[in-house]
């Protein structure tokens, strides 16, 4: 008998402990993260109860996999345009409360004597929330509805973006084993650089891509092609010195803009949930219970930081991104846990070998703890508002509890508008030129001096560079110069038109300055000379009719693929309208349920219903497959699945969901008498059925039952007419169920 290889028999053991925690978990009504951290702990190699993994190196790759895919679905589950959308609220929000963790982390590991790598590690460890533990919480309990629901997912959206950034940062600390802040600076002005051209080309290519391909796109090709997609950006990043979770999660961040999203998280999910399960098992088996019991008391101390670190500062970060003092402490005490994103931090850090054991298994058992106490935190904070609010002078109450909205724009003047969306695009265009320039000065010249010599080696490259660059070159001086802001600001007011055309000459001397950067490295012309050539060849540029056709070309090619994902989520339904920002400021908010397949409210009308004066809720639209019916009349009915965006309070919101989900009907356990079977009666001269006509035989009405025939003599059934009347000795067959059948043999 072949003997099976030792990494199949570590995963059969693995999945099978995995297996039995996670339906534990489930019966406890506790996040599945949990199970797979105690089935690693039960299969580790520091516990004698159950066999130990045997080779725990290539768990070790299938966890990094895991990573990967963990990171991709985060990716897809981000927008940039979201975020962007979401104004600086969440952004405060979750700055404060990173910032402010990290340094306390920092702090505490200081006092407890550790180095000044574990101690660093360990404050972005606690700065980040569980995204899974909260909203599995917010689930749980109901309230995935609130207002301060949404303040939190927006907050959480910035800390996964954030938290990128600070496992880049923290490696290039690791890397170098210092914090000197010039090479800081520089990683992270290398970093934004990769940022912006990745997520800008990515975006150009791979919703063109996918959407050129869609006729041929089934479940099948989607996966392979989405999942290829991200070992790619994997291999790119890793190949520009950047780890394997950043490319996964850029790859996911580009895909999430894209009309597939929906369905590539759909089918990558349970590849997701498989090498997931295996990376937090192989947390688990980290966990070492001597090392828990020598830490006791540090595990203790940083439950008790995060505890209070998250309620007190995450309650100041959402006071200071406008939520009233009630809805901000509701946030901060929902963010009071650490989860999967620690433990990503932890690998990272001992993977570059810059941390000590001990701190992986701390970090673990103090993430164990307060995702157990995560929905008690949770109940707490309206009871710990009514005790802040009980002491607060009554002036600064009613300062701290009025919403005030730092997204608003209406404020906001023609000018400030136009410079802000100047200096964006003259950014975005810049970068792209200074990423052109990047790659063909570093890889395209030195492969054509091999094959055509040095000087036309250098005329080739700088040929091929300024045509690359020219569309992005005519953008960055033309684009918006035609807009209705700019037009507004030329007909206002005579001297608005200097200032208006200094921006044209500002943006004209920046491209300049790139095709000058491109001769200059190229050739040994006078200095002038070149400056001359470059002012006259990005004049050639404006002056080109087929640049400016690729040049609208791209730029409409890329805010279709930008917002093709929003759209359609608007039309479908599953995004909330535009003017839903505009309730968040207000005691009223919109939110989206849905109706239950089994609810009993269907087939009623909304007059019936009655919703605003039973429920305190306003139906605004409700989304019905492909349909949407907006502003609803009081005679429009209701269906199961329907979609309704509904406006209310909090309260109401909250009850409202537990009405509909209370108002449906049992689904019934099965048995073998609700089977379907097929049944004949002879009709004898008492039954109720003889002498009528089939059509007047109510079998289907008052029996559930239905006739399918009669049969002759020769044994063959005969389909029924409706006008034949059933007389004694006649052979039916009826279809029904068991128990059906049952009874109308007892009435015949």
């Amino acid at each position: 008998m072949n003997e099976l290889p030792i990494i199949i028999k570590d995963l059969a053991l693995i999945l099978v402990i995995a297996g039995v925690a996670t339906l534990l978990m489930k019966r406890l009504r506790q996040p599945l993260i949990l199970g797979y951290i105690v089935a690693g702990f039960l299969c580790g190699p520091h516990l004698d109860i159950f066999p130990s993994v045997a080779d725990a190196d290539r768990v070790s790759v299938w966890a990094d996999i895991g990573v990967i895919f963990l990171m991709f679905t985060l990716g897809l589950e981000f927008s940039f345009r979201k975020l962007v959308k979401m104004g600086p609220s969440p952004v405060v929000a979750a700055c404060t409360i990173i910032f402010c963790m990290i340094g306390l982390g920092s702090v505490a590991g200081h006092c407890f004597g550790w180095s000044k790598m574990n101690s660093l590690f360990l404050g972005g460890m606690l700065a980040m929330s569980s995204t899974t533990v909260i909203f599995k919480a917010l689930d749980d309990m109901g309230l995935r509805q609130q207002k301060f629901a949404s303040a939190v997912l927006g907050a959480l959206v910035v800390e996964d973006i954030l938290g990128i950034l600070l496992m880049v940062i923290l490696s290039t600390m690791a890397v170098s084993n210092q914090l000197e802040g010039t090479e800081l600076v520089h990683s992270l002005l290398r970093l934004a650089l990769v940022l912006v051209v990745w997520f800008i080309v990515g975006i150009f290519l791979i919703p063109t891509l996918l959407r050129k391909a869609r006729p041929l796109m089934t479940r099948e090709t989607l996966l392979i092609v989405a999942v290829g997609l991200c070992f790619l950006m994997v291999v790119l990043a890793v190949m520009n010195g950047y780890s394997a979770a950043f490319g996964a999660f850029m790859m996911g961040s580009i895909l999430a803009e894209t009309v597939e999203a929906d369905k590539i998280n759909e089918v990558v999910g349970p590849v997701k949930d498989l090498f997931g399960a295996i990376f937090f098992v192989s947390v688990g088996m980290l966990v070492d219970p001597a090392v828990i019991v020598q830490y006791w008391l540090p595990i203790l101390v940083l439950v008790m930081v995060i505890i209070v670190g998250q309620t007190v500062f995450g309650s100041m970060g959402f006071l200071l991104s406008g939520q009233p003092l009630r809805v901000a402490m509701q946030c901060g005490f929902s963010m009071a846990q650490i989860g999967e994103f620690a433990f990503i931090i932890a690998s990272l850090g001992v993977s570059l070998g810059v941390t000590e054991g001990f701190l992986y298994p701390v970090v673990v058992t103090v993430s164990v703890i307060t995702t157990f106490i995560t929905p008690y935190m949770i109940r707490l904070a309206p009871r710990a508002y009514k005790s802040v609010e009980r002491h607060l002078p009554v002036r600064l109450q009613q300062a701290m509890d009025t919403t005030h909205d730092i997204t608003s724009a209406e404020s906001e003047s023609t000018w400030r508008r136009l410079i802000g969306v100047l200096l964006k695009q003259t950014l975005i265009y810049g970068l792209l030129c200074v990423a052109i320039l990047t790659v063909c000065l570093s890889s395209l010249l030195p492969a054509m001096i091999n094959i055509l010599g040095n000087v036309w080696g250098k005329v080739a490259t700088g040929i091929i560079t300024f045509l690359a660059m020219s569309i992005f070159l005519r953008a960055l001086v033309m684009h918006k110069n035609h807009s209705d802001d700019f037009r507004a600001l030329w007909a206002e007011n005579f001297y608005n038109r200097f200032p208006l055309v200094f921006t044209i000459l500002v943006r004209y001397v920046i491209a300049t300055a790139l095709v000058f950067y491109l001769i200059n490295y190229l050739s040994g012309l006078p200095a002038l000379t070149e400056w001359a050539l470059a002012f006259v060849l990005v004049g050639v540029i404006l002056f080109s009719r087929s640049i400016m056709v690729s040049s609208k070309g791209l730029e409409d090619l890329f805010l279709k693929n930008l917002k093709s994902r929003e759209l359609h989520a608007q039309r479908s339904g599953k995004a909330a309208p535009m003017y839903a920002r505009q309730l968040l400021s207000r005691d009223v908010h919109l939110t989206i349920v849905q109706l239950p397949m089994n609810s009993k409210l269907a087939g009623r009308s909304l007059l019936d219903l009655d919703l605003a004066n039973k429920a305190g809720v306003m139906v605004a639209s409700i989304v019905r497959g492909g349909r949407r019916i907006h502003i609803p009349g009081a005679m429009t009915q209701l269906f199961p699945g329907d979609r309704l965006q509904i406006i209310g309070s909090d309260e109401d919101i909250k009850a409202f969901s537990q009405l509909i989900q209370a108002e449906v009907f049992p689904e019934k356990a099965y048995a073998d008498e609700h089977d379907l079977v097929l049944r004949s009666i002879v009709v004898s001269p008492e039954s109720f059925l003889c002498g009528k006509m089939v059509r007047h035989c109510r079998l289907r009405e008052d029996h559930d039952c239905m006739l399918v025939g009669f049969e002759n003599d020769n044994g063959q059934i005969g389909l029924p007419e409706a006008d034949r009347v059933i007389e004694q000795g006649d052979t039916l067959w009826i279809v029904g169920e068991k128990v059906a059948i049952r009874a109308l043999n007892i009435e015949h």
